[in-house]
């Protein structure tokens, strides 16, 4: 084997922001949803893009507005928009955290993969999962 390659980023130093950018038809809308479930902290809005934040260093969350917005089904079906991502969040109590979720505006998908695992949607129709670990 050959001498192993640096493979990070040589620009990016300590202390440099960190996240994931997520397409919504209402960016300010869809981090508060996810402010209030995670219990994190609005970082910044401005027009068309709302980040929230787990810490003041992250990781953050970046929600930014999405024109023609067609939000992904689940499961995924030919010809429909698929999901390319979803979030898992463990919970300790399945059934209230599913309650919490749905008062906060989720609704729960039709299709259940597992018994310890809901999928939800978010407002903008995401798909999230609530996992529940039985070890």
């Amino acid at each position: 084997m050959g001498p192993r390659i640096r493979s990070s980023m040589r620009s990016r130093t300590g202390g440099m922001w960190w996240g994931t950018t997520i397409e919504a038809p209402d960016p300010s809308g869809l981090a508060k949803f996810y402010a209030e479930l995670l219990d994190w902290r609005m970082g910044h809005e401005e027009p068309g893009t709302a980040v929230v934040a787990a810490s003041p260093q992250g990781p953050f969350l970046v929600f930014q507005q999405a024109d023609g917005y067609r939000a992904p089904v689940w499961p995924p079906a030919d010809g429909d928009q698929r999901p390319m991502m979803h979030f898992d969040f463990q919970v300790g109590d399945l059934d209230s955290a599913v309650a919490e979720a749905i008062a906060l505006g989720a609704t729960v998908a039709e299709f259940q993969p597992r018994e310890n695992v809901r999928v939800l949607f978010d407002p903008a129709g995401h798909p999230f999962c609530l996992c529940r670990d039985d070890d």
